[in-house]
């Protein structure tokens, strides 16, 4: 895996989901962080150092949902781009800088919508 390689923070509540998205990110070379919830993500953030890319969030989380996290994470980062995960994706109106994919998603689409979300 080369140094230059895009970190994805995977914010999933569901351990075996988060598993497979962290597989899948890191068979394609991404470097991932994991979080099992919004508390836990937000802690990559709090002293600024750690390099995160992107994140990548259940909308549908325990201790607060997924838009809660982004709101508090875009106050820390405005600029992170930010992926929402849900099996309502198409109930979901998010802001600028955010995009949504639809549970369940293949390989394939998955691995586009992160292309498409770094490249910009």
């Amino acid at each position: 895996m080369s140094a230059a390689s895009p970190t994805i923070l995977v914010v999933e509540d569901d351990a075996i989901v988060r598993m497979l998205i962290v597989d899948v990110l890191e068979e394609l070379e991404y470097q991932v962080i994991e979080a099992a919830n919004a508390e836990i993500a937000l802690e990559f953030f709090d002293d600024g150092k750690q390099t995160i890319d992107l994140m990548m969030t259940d909308v549908g989380l325990p201790d607060m949902d997924g838009k809660q996290l982004a709101t508090k994470v875009r106050e820390l980062r405005p600029t992170l781009p930010i992926l929402f995960a849900s099996g309502y994706a198409e109930n979901i109106d998010v802001p600028d800088g955010m995009h949504v994919i639809g549970k369940p998603f293949s390989i394939d689409q998955l691995r586009d919508k992160v292309q498409t979300i770094l490249a910009r």
